[in-house]
């Protein structure tokens, strides 16, 4: 499991962010984010916070604990009239396995045969 510095290493280098740039957002020395990132030192929970927001990832991913990096404020949009994905992905982990694989299925058959979307060579 990858460490909390480790995870932030590599968001900051995604994001072609320097040391000194992520380090002025937390308002900490360039020094503390070296020691964060080489696991001398951990952020504490307002500046995990913080590094969440700026590389819009759950604290959860920044700790290792998910590979989820889905964005937290999606989990709040509609994805029907009656569905948020938070309200989907609860009903669907609810359902037995059957049922869940048969979603999967679909969903995938779905993604596959969209009318007007060209399908991809392993799909034919």
């Amino acid at each position: 499991m990858k460490s909390v510095g480790e995870i932030m290493a590599e968001l900051r280098t995604e994001k072609e962010m320097g040391q000194k740039e992520l380090a002025a957002l937390l308002n900490v020395s360039v020094g503390t984010i070296s020691n964060y990132e080489k696991g001398v030192h951990y952020p504490d929970l307002d500046s995990l916070r913080k590094v969440a927001d700026i590389f819009d990832v759950t604290i959860d991913y920044l700790l290792g604990r998910t590979g989820y990096r889905c964005p937290p404020e999606s989990l709040k949009e509609y994805i029907t009239a009656d569905y948020t994905v938070s309200e989907f992905v609860n009903t669907v982990i609810t359902l037995d396995t059957a049922s869940r694989t048969s979603v999967s299925d679909f969903a995938e058959y779905l993604k596959n045969n969209r009318p007007g979307i060209p399908k991809s060579p392993e799909t034919e």
